[in-house]
């Protein structure tokens, strides 16, 4: 076989790929007036070049190297090119696609243009860098120019004090994360300094630089990827950030976080012990209610979505954390279901949650506002939008046969082989985290059905949304195709499964159990056909041809003449959309079963006495207790501590002379006794 040039691999396309989005946004930098003609086309061009050259790793299974002569001094700049990152590259570079697509619709009068561009191109380079860097230091500071530039998207419209607001948390947790991070590559490095990913896996570690490693990889990648409790960044960034770009932000972005998780986790810490795992059952278990509760109670379109991010990495971390327990147990084909699940969430997640943040997107631009009980009726202005959109809700809602059923299915199929646990802890948990799993998915379907309800459906309740109008053409077709890719990943999971095969054998040992042995080409089966199979495909056609028949069927034998009548709107005669059901109408059941205890809401009636003439007034007060007890306490607690400190800056020089003694008494008192 006659190897090809070196110019010519997966590498080397994916390196001329990251050039161009680097070389687009300086560009337009530069151009700042022309950036919207020049950063998208050339986004779309490099997308289509990276998702070529990781298809092309994924599939021939290379795994390329190259040092740069640059980054630290002996060291060089490591990148590589493996499996794991090809697979997160393909995530990443999807997700640019739809979103330049997307961008080529904004109008450069109204949309921030020459803000957003040159920081988008960048951003979208420097996720592709995190993926190939092969050593802390290109990883840390790709990492950094990612969090920068998302930084300064986010605060785009920097005239906003909620934007301003959302761009000083999301800052600060940047760089919690970015201090965790570094800290746990010191201890992968050990004493040798070793800061390759080469060195790192030949290092040896003791039980405690392991757990230390862990906690902090779990505090830096946990952070970027929005895991509760270090989630406050995200429903304050996404809706402050242009649409598009909280698409990648949420779609993307959080998934090179779990490439980092699962980079370090399995690939550079060694082998895993049976208690790895409880943090991410924990922590995910209670992120995927959480995240959801917080949707289901909240008002703003895009703040819902946020939240829904909050619920699905949680799955995520649920589905490593199995992974890592059956790992660790020895059980090596349900490891390989638990982290076929992670894996293909992670993928389907992007997909179906980028096309709703377009969707939304295109509810914003159309009509102004997010506000649910503001929106209504978008169905009819909006049609194509609203059938895109109802695409991405089904997929969100684990509905088959889109795809989010899949991640999810295979999830449930590792969470009920959990009695074959030899740890009892492990086989406590497994069901405990199978009914917190539940919850979420009854939760995710009443937050959907009463964002596409209330948006689309019904009747418009506010002007702005009777006037709203059908998304360009473009920015349909960018929605259209995620759309498509959420079909196609729910009927032919099974290629999807052939593609992260060398994956699952790299990291849990083994292919996925049930592979190729359903009674179709097209099922998915998770451990034996007898066990469990899933044939989206047949489901389908099922579906398909079940739903045309009844048509049919119910068409022959009734009425054809279309008969109109009044429609009866619960009781009230008043055709005025007030009468409807509103997003807070909905939520109120689970706000009263949920809410006071979570949240310790509150609903607060203001009923005038008979006779008086003045109107009434209801609202709720929720508290958020992760915010209060772990943000917002810090913070006061840092200010007041500053306002003390802040006399000393009042002292005379006596004084000042005064402190300067006494520390040198102070050190000189240690030094003595050290030494």
């Amino acid at each position: 076989m006659i190897a090809a040039p070196a110019y010519l691999t997966p590498f080397a396309g994916l390196l001329c790929a990251i050039v161009l989005y680097a070389v687009a946004g300086v560009i337009a930098g530069v151009l700042r007036g022309g950036a919207l003609r020049i950063v998208y086309p050339v986004a779309i061009v490099a997308a289509l070049i990276a998702i070529a050259c990781d298809l092309a790793a994924l599939m021939s299974q290379g795994d390329f190297a190259h040092v740069l002569p640059i980054g630290l001094p002996g060291t060089g700049l490591r990148l590589r090119l493996d499996t794991l990152s090809a697979f997160f590259g393909l995530i990443v570079n999807i997700g640019v696609l739809a979103a330049a697509i997307y961008g080529l619709g904004l109008d450069p009068a109204h949309d921030l243009s020459g803000r957003i561009e040159p920081f988008f191109a960048i951003f979208v380079a420097a996720m592709n860098a995190v993926l190939i860097a092969d050593d802390a230091f290109a990883f840390l500071f790709f990492w950094e120019v990612m969090s920068l530039m998302s930084w300064a998207l986010v605060v785009a419209n920097h005239e906003s004090p909620e934007n301003r607001k959302a761009g000083q948390v999301y800052l600060l947790m940047a760089a919690i994360g970015t201090a965790a991070l570094l800290f746990a590559f010191g201890g992968l490095a050990g004493t040798a300094g070793g800061y390759s990913f080469e060195a790192m896996r030949a290092a040896a570690k003791t039980p405690l630089v392991s757990t230390l490693v862990l906690t902090a990889v779990l505090i830096g990648a946990g952070s970027k990827a929005g895991i509760a409790p270090l989630h406050a960044w995200l429903p304050l960034a996404h809706p402050a950030a242009p649409s598009h770009v909280s698409a990648l932000m949420s779609g993307v972005m959080t998934k090179v976080a779990i490439y980092g998780l699962i980079r370090v986790v399995f690939d550079l810490l060694g082998a895993p012990v049976w208690w790895w795992a409880l943090p991410f059952l924990l922590l995910g278990a209670a992120t995927a209610v959480l995240g959801l509760l917080y949707a289901v109670l909240d008002g703003d379109l895009k703040r819902v979505l946020a939240y829904s991010t909050v619920e699905n990495i949680g799955i995520i971390f649920v589905a490593l954390g199995m992974a890592l327990a059956f790992k660790a147990e020895g059980l090596n084909a349900a490891a390989a279901v638990a982290l076929a699940a992670a894996l293909l969430h992670a993928i389907n997640h992007s997909w179906f949650k980028s096309l709703l943040f377009l969707g939304a997107g295109a509810v914003l631009h159309a009509t102004g506002r997010r506000d649910l009980d503001g929106l209504g009726g978008l169905i009819h202005t909006m049609p194509k939008t609203a059938a895109l959109f109802l695409a991405g809700t089904m997929s969100i809602c684990a509905l088959p046969p889109f795809n989010g059923f899949i991640s999810e299915w295979l999830l449930f199929q590792s969470v009920l082989a959990g009695p074959g646990f030899p740890e009892p802890v492990l086989r406590f948990l497994s069901p405990a985290v199978g009914a917190m799993l539940a919850l979420a998915a009854a939760l995710a379907a009443a937050c959907f059905v009463r964002a596409f309800g209330i948006v689309f459906l019904g009747r418009a309740r506010s002007p702005a949304a009777s006037a709203a109008h059908e998304a360009p053409r473009v920015q349909i077709a960018a929605m259209g195709l995620l759309a498509a890719l959420c079909l196609f990943g729910g009927l032919f999971a099974s290629a999807l499964v052939a593609l992260i095969e060398p994956l699952l054998v790299k990291f849990a040992g083994v292919a996925l159990p049930g592979a190729g042995t359903g009674p179709t080409p097209f099922a998915l089966v998770a451990f034996d056909p007898k066990r469990a199979t899933y044939d989206a495909l047949t489901i389908g056609i099922f579906l398909i041809v079940s739903g045309t028949l009844t048509t049919l069927v119910v068409h022959r034998i009734s009425n054809r003449r279309t008969r109109r009548g009044p429609a009866w709107d619960c009781g009230f005669p008043n055709a005025s959309p007030i009468t409807q059901y509103s997003g807070s109408s909905f939520s109120q059941p689970l706000r009263r079963v949920y809410g006071a205890f979570a949240f310790g809401a509150r609903d607060n009636v203001d009923m005038p006495a008979p006779g008086d003439m003045r109107a009434a007034h209801f609202s709720v007060t929720m508290r958020d207790p992760v915010w209060q007890c772990l943000h917002a306490a810090p913070a006061r607690a840092v200010f007041g501590l500053a306002r003390r400190l802040n006399r000393f800056q009042f002292l005379t020089i006596r004084s000042y002379l005064v402190f300067m003694f006494s520390a040198l008494i102070v050190l000189l008192l240690v030094a003595a006794v050290w030494f």
